[in-house]
């Protein structure tokens, strides 16, 4: 399924503002960490309907892959 472009906006920004929230860290710091995420990446290229999942689950799947990074 192809998100529009425009909700997938909100989508991003929704995503962000909970993986700030979760971590306890700036949004700046939060939208860095996301646009250089593998979950981006699949929301940005429609890859397994990722934008059809909850905020809070893929503020936790970042955190998860960013602990398997560190």
């Amino acid at each position: 399924m192809i998100a529009n472009k425009i909700l997938l906006q909100r989508k991003y920004s929704r995503v962000i503002s909970a993986y700030a929230k979760l971590k306890n860290i700036s949004l700046r710091e939060a939208l860095r960490i996301f646009y250089n995420s593998e979950i981006y990446m699949e929301m940005r290229n429609n890859i397994s309907d990722m934008h059809c999942r909850s905020d809070g689950y893929l503020a936790e799947e970042i955190m998860l892959e960013i602990g398997n990074i560190i």
